[in-house]
């Protein structure tokens, strides 16, 4: 995207972006004018409506995320808006809405904390909906992980139980809603007994306080065990839900919300017989695009719960909403609408 001066010499159009120059507290955070991005063949540019803070992008800013991510950097792992650009044979066209999220996004190469941003197509769910761009902002990577874990991960059933374990978190409220539209009984966890509530809203059968270990909890509820359990808290509690499910279930490990990513002197024989476990980290094309639309439809008809925290209005407040992110004092998706 270029404009020309009367010269006829190519000036690179600029825009607003949320900039980490180097890792460290909210003030890395910055707004600076940066070059839009150019597109290469086979990447879309797309003009962002707005985009989710997520926990990895404090992460990021904090220096903690892979090593992988490079600075300075333009943080966001998922965005939503309309085309900007695309090749003519690749489906899209300009002003058509669109999501996009993960594969490096926000961490090899730029991300959505800005005006326009520029991926793959490969990553690309073009969508129609008349729903606010404050509500499709919070669904990209928060109803593709809770979907990938779902299906990928634990090919779950109508008529199945499921234990989510982290439940209060963004993905795990989000699969408690995807697992009762499909038909699914579903146990999930908070550490707060005064979040409860928030569970029973998304949908969830039984909520259970977690303090350490539930699996006694689980099994007085499904002698059995439970048919599948979806961990988001991490390794330090990974051996507890192994126990919580019955011979020939299955344990997908998502997520590590207490931040321990590995278990010293790991054996295999923790794993209880028969029980399997799988984990998730999967792309955008984990989530096709007539399920996103399925998803949005049932949002639209009030059957889906999109549990949305906070709306932050313009770039100017992406350092609030990364600290009521970090703080965890209210539960849900916080979303940067960039109004026109």
């Amino acid at each position: 995207m270029s404009q020309s001066t009367a010269a006829g010499d190519a000036v690179q159009a600029m825009m607003r972006a949320v900039v980490v120059t180097r890792p460290g507290g909210l003030g890395a955070l910055e707004i600076k004018e940066v070059p839009v991005p150019v597109r290469e063949r086979g990447w879309v540019r797309i003009r962002v409506k707005a985009f989710g803070v997520n926990e990895s992008e404090v992460t990021t800013r904090k220096g903690e995320s892979d090593p992988e991510v490079t600075y300075p950097r333009v943080p966001g792992i998922e965005g939503v808006g309309v085309v900007d650009e695309a090749d003519e044979d690749s489906g899209l066209r300009p002003g058509q809405q669109v999501a996009t999220m993960m594969g490096g996004m926000g961490r090899t190469y730029d991300g959505a904390y800005a005006q326009y941003v520029s991926v793959p197509a490969a990553q690309v769910i073009p969508f129609e909906t008349g729903l606010p761009w404050d509500v499709v902002g919070a669904l990209p990577e928060m109803f593709q992980t809770a979907y990938g874990s779902l299906t990928t991960g634990l090919d779950l059933r109508a008529g199945q139980t499921l234990l989510i374990r982290g439940g209060t978190s963004t993905v795990g409220l989000s699969a408690a809603t995807l697992a009762k539209d499909l038909g699914a009984t579903v146990l999930s966890t908070t550490r707060s007994p005064d979040r409860t509530g928030e569970l029973r809203d998304a949908g969830v059968d039984h909520p259970l306080t977690d303090n350490g270990t539930v699996a006694d909890q689980v099994r007085e509820l499904m002698p059995d065990g439970v048919d599948a359990a979806l961990e988001l808290v991490g390794c330090s509690v990974l051996a507890d839900t192994l126990r919580t499910v019955r011979r020939h279930g299955t344990v997908c490990f998502t997520g590590a919300l207490a931040g321990q990513w590995s278990i010293n002197d790991f054996t295999p024989f923790m794993i209880p017989v028969g029980v399997r476990l799988t984990s998730y980290a999967g792309e955008a094309a984990d989530l096709p695009a007539d399920v996103f639309a399925r998803q949005l439809e049932a949002v639209a008809e009030g059957r889906l719960r999109v549990p949305v925290a906070k709306v932050h209005h313009g770039l100017e407040q992406v350092q609030d909403a990364q600290d009521d992110v970090e703080s965890g004092t209210a539960p849900g998706k916080h979303v940067v609408v960039l109004d026109d």
